[in-house]
């Protein structure tokens, strides 16, 4: 099969250095390979073939391009890509992983195309359409041991982002790799960051669940006696004794006197009484607060993607006083409406939702409550987030402790977010509207705000296959908490800092 040929280093027309070897220079380099393409293309092989294209087209090429690397080229059954930076090679084989699992969720296990990849940092030659060197070399190794739908990556890599990418990581040691003297350490790459602790215990929760069917059955078995017993003892105390005399009885004991007390009929006492019917819950809805509105200056110049700074009129709305919690998450979760139940405590924040999880939340809260209720839109968010003000924080231009929740905000580090409201809240009353979580909003993802739209409306239409993501977490330096800050990731990607809050209509 022909070669996709997309990558590009400096003058194309110079010849060389060096006597025709292409100049070098540090990289982070993704190999990744189709696992059993052999055989999927035995079983169809046109079939194949064009959904391999279209991934590459429509998944692989595209998430490159947008965490900032190069494709250098594609193979029949796999493809390299370089990148300046470590953690965005890490982040990009992240997210193609996560887009193939939802490709893949529909299609039979042995008709799915599952990317091994294997992420190394190395010193490598650059040739027009072509990268070469141990650097290459080495990850192409570690993309052989990788299973199936897995990101490995080496030592260097993981000493590069181990504070810097929020996922988990499981060590595997070091690995003798064919043809590298050196062992290589190599690590797996867990995108939950709470992964690590469940694939360790896998044994111990198999056996946990074992015990508790056991204890089940044991509590079933005694449920079972308890309701039955009582009816048959009734049966037999109310069934006459066959005597031709009448004979004077003995004064019944204590104990023969309770069970000789008047029973309800055998039908009755053995049907267990019918269980009071029960209603579900109320509908726990986010508490809101209302925003009269008004024009204010949006963006900021301290970054290009919030440039230009323009007027924006925003509508009157009302937004959540805080994030969506792990218990408002969990009742849509309750309803089979969100896909999948949280774990955590209750007034923490929702995390690891994609822009597709806070859309079905927000659905389900509007059906549910019968209120228009939807994400914010971009503009609205910072015109809530600013809370009146034009610096550059709520608060003023100097970072200030206790105010936000974020790595360097002065009384906070942890390693998860703190409960909603644990900071001061805003001008307009509004809770961690900066630091805390990551947070949706309805707006595609673009660079710019060129050619933005000046009424507070969302952003849509064109290229969504990223959205955009507004107040820094917890994760987070402080530069991320400012009101202006924003950033886009993939709309179909969980990612473990990201969380949203809800909007209403008037």
């Amino acid at each position: 099969m022909g070669e996709i040929r997309n990558f590009r280093s400096g003058n194309q027309d110079e010849p060389p250095p060096h006597g025709g070897v292409g100049p070098r220079r540090l990289a982070a380099i993704i190999v990744g390979d189709i696992a059993s393409y052999s055989r999927l293309m035995q079983a169809d092989e046109e079939g194949t073939h064009v959904r391999v294209k279209r991934i590459e087209r429509d998944l692989i090429q595209p998430s490159i391009v947008e965490h900032h690397g190069a494709l250098v080229k594609t193979t029949g059954d796999g493809f390299i890509a370089i990148f300046d930076s470590p953690v965005e090679a890490v982040r990009c084989s992240i997210v193609i992983q996560q887009n193939l699992i939802g490709r893949n969720a529909s299609l039979p296990k042995d008709s799915r195309i599952e990317y091994r990849i294997g992420v190394n940092l190395g010193d490598v030659i650059i040739e027009p359409d072509d990268v070469y060197g141990d650097g290459v070399n080495i990850a192409s190794r570690i993309e052989g041991i990788a299973e199936p739908g897995q990101v490995y990556i080496s030592g260097a890599i993981y000493e590069q982002i181990k504070h810097k990418v929020v996922c988990g990581y499981e060590s595997l040691g070091d690995r003798k790799v064919k043809n590298i003297t050196d062992p290589v350490r190599v690590y797996r790459v867990l995108p939950d960051a709470d992964a690590i602790g469940r694939t360790r215990g896998r044994r111990e929760n198999v056996l946990i669940f074992l015990l508790s069917i056991t204890v089940l059955m044991i509590a079933t078995g005694v449920l079972w006696y308890l309701l039955v017993q009582p009816g048959r003892v009734g049966e037999q105390a109310a069934a006459p004794t066959a005597s031709p005399v009448a004979s004077p009885s003995p004064q019944p004991s204590s104990r023969e006197a309770a069970v000789q007390t008047p029973q309800p009929s055998p039908s009755l006492a053995s049907s267990p009484a019918p269980a009071p019917s029960q209603s579900p819950p109320p509908l726990r809805e986010p508490e809101m607060i209302a925003i009269r509105g008004g024009t204010f200056a949006m963006g900021s110049n301290d970054d290009p993607t919030e440039r230009p700074v323009h007027q924006v009129t925003v509508k009157p709305f009302s937004i959540g006083k805080y994030p969506v919690t792990v218990q408002e998450w969990n009742e849509c979760a309750a309803a089979k409406a969100c896909g999948f139940t949280a774990i955590g405590k209750d007034n923490a924040p929702i995390t690891d939702v994609s822009w597709t999880d806070a859309q079905q939340y927000v659905a389900w809260l509007a059906r549910t409550a019968k209120k228009p209720y939807r994400l914010p839109s971009e503009a609205e968010w910072e015109y809530a987030a600013r809370g009146g003000t034009q610096t550059k924080y709520w608060w003023g231009d100097k970072l200030q402790p206790g105010m936000a929740g974020c790595k360097d905000c002065g009384e906070f580090a942890a390693e998860q977010p703190a409960k909603v409201g644990s900071f001061k809240p805003n001008p307009f009353g509004l809770h961690d509207m900066g630091g805390g979580v990551d947070q949706w909003v309805e707006d595609c993802w673009r660079r710019t705000y060129q050619g933005a739209p000046n009424d507070g409306s969302a952003w849509t239409g064109g290229d969504c296959s990223s959205h955009v993501l507004r107040s820094g977490s917890w994760k987070n330096d402080s530069r991320y908490v400012r009101p202006s800050n924003r950033d886009g990731y993939d709309t179909n990607v969980r990612y473990p800092t990201h969380g949203f809050r809800v909007a209403l209509s008037p």
